[in-house]
Protein backbone atom coordinates (compact mmCIF):
# COMPACT_ATOMS: atom_id res chain seq x y z
CA UNK A 1 0.00 0.00 0.00
CA UNK A 2 1.48 3.46 -0.92
CA UNK A 3 1.82 6.11 1.49
CA UNK A 4 -2.21 7.93 -0.11
CA UNK A 5 -3.39 4.54 0.65
CA UNK A 6 -2.32 4.65 4.01
CA UNK A 7 -3.51 7.99 4.60
CA UNK A 8 -7.23 7.27 2.79
CA UNK A 9 -7.56 3.93 5.02
CA UNK A 10 -6.96 5.79 8.22
CA UNK A 11 -8.48 8.70 7.25
CA UNK A 12 -11.61 6.97 6.79
CA UNK A 13 -11.14 5.20 9.99
CA UNK A 14 -10.52 8.28 12.26
CA UNK A 15 -13.93 10.02 10.28
CA UNK A 16 -15.91 6.66 11.10
CA UNK A 17 -14.69 5.89 14.51
CA UNK A 18 -14.19 9.29 16.38
CA UNK A 19 -15.34 11.55 13.94
CA UNK A 20 -18.69 10.60 12.92
CA UNK A 21 -20.54 14.05 10.88
CA UNK A 22 -17.74 15.78 10.34
CA UNK A 23 -16.75 17.24 7.32
CA UNK A 24 -14.04 15.05 5.69
CA UNK A 25 -12.54 18.12 4.19
CA UNK A 26 -11.41 19.41 7.47
CA UNK A 27 -9.03 16.21 8.06
CA UNK A 28 -6.19 17.50 6.33
CA UNK A 29 -2.84 15.56 6.35
CA UNK A 30 -1.35 17.77 8.85
CA UNK A 31 -4.49 18.07 11.29
CA UNK A 32 -2.80 17.62 14.30
CA UNK A 33 -4.64 14.39 16.12
CA UNK A 34 -3.34 13.77 19.71
CA UNK A 35 -2.29 17.64 20.34
CA UNK A 36 -5.05 18.76 19.27
CA UNK A 37 -7.52 16.84 21.49
CA UNK A 38 -9.06 14.18 18.63
CA UNK A 39 -7.60 11.66 20.41
CA UNK A 40 -6.91 10.98 23.97
CA UNK A 41 -5.26 7.68 25.39
CA UNK A 42 -8.14 5.21 24.78
CA UNK A 43 -8.89 6.49 20.88
CA UNK A 44 -5.26 6.38 20.39
CA UNK A 45 -4.74 2.56 22.06
CA UNK A 46 -7.85 1.98 19.34
CA UNK A 47 -6.15 3.90 16.90
CA UNK A 48 -2.90 1.56 17.39
CA UNK A 49 -4.66 -1.60 17.25
CA UNK A 50 -6.34 -1.02 14.17
CA UNK A 51 -3.24 0.19 12.64
CA UNK A 52 -1.37 -3.52 13.54
CA UNK A 53 -4.18 -5.53 12.42
CA UNK A 54 -4.84 -3.54 9.08
CA UNK A 55 -1.14 -3.29 7.86
CA UNK A 56 0.09 -6.26 9.95
CA UNK A 57 2.91 -4.23 12.31
CA UNK A 58 3.82 -4.08 15.65
CA UNK A 59 3.38 -0.56 16.83
CA UNK A 60 6.11 -0.53 19.91
CA UNK A 61 4.76 1.51 22.65
CA UNK A 62 7.55 4.25 22.49
CA UNK A 63 5.84 4.93 18.83
CA UNK A 64 2.50 5.50 20.34
CA UNK A 65 2.95 8.80 20.84
CA UNK A 66 2.51 12.18 19.06
CA UNK A 67 5.98 11.94 17.76
CA UNK A 68 4.65 9.34 15.48
CA UNK A 69 0.81 9.38 15.62
CA UNK A 70 -0.45 12.95 15.50
CA UNK A 71 -1.12 13.45 12.21
CA UNK A 72 -1.99 11.45 9.03
CA UNK A 73 1.62 12.11 7.52
CA UNK A 74 3.36 10.89 10.48
CA UNK A 75 0.84 7.66 10.65
CA UNK A 76 2.35 7.07 7.10
CA UNK A 77 5.31 7.37 7.71
CA UNK A 78 5.70 5.32 10.27
CA UNK A 79 3.53 2.79 8.53
CA UNK A 80 5.97 3.09 5.84
CA UNK A 81 8.92 2.34 8.01
CA UNK A 82 7.13 -0.89 9.48
CA UNK A 83 6.44 -2.67 6.43
CA UNK A 84 9.49 -1.74 4.79
CA UNK A 85 11.68 -3.09 7.85
CA UNK A 86 9.38 -6.45 7.56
Amino acid sequence: MNTAEVKDTVREYLLREFLPGEDPAELTDETPLISGAILDSISTLKLVVFLEEKFEVVVDAYEAGPEHLDNLERIASLIDRKTRAA
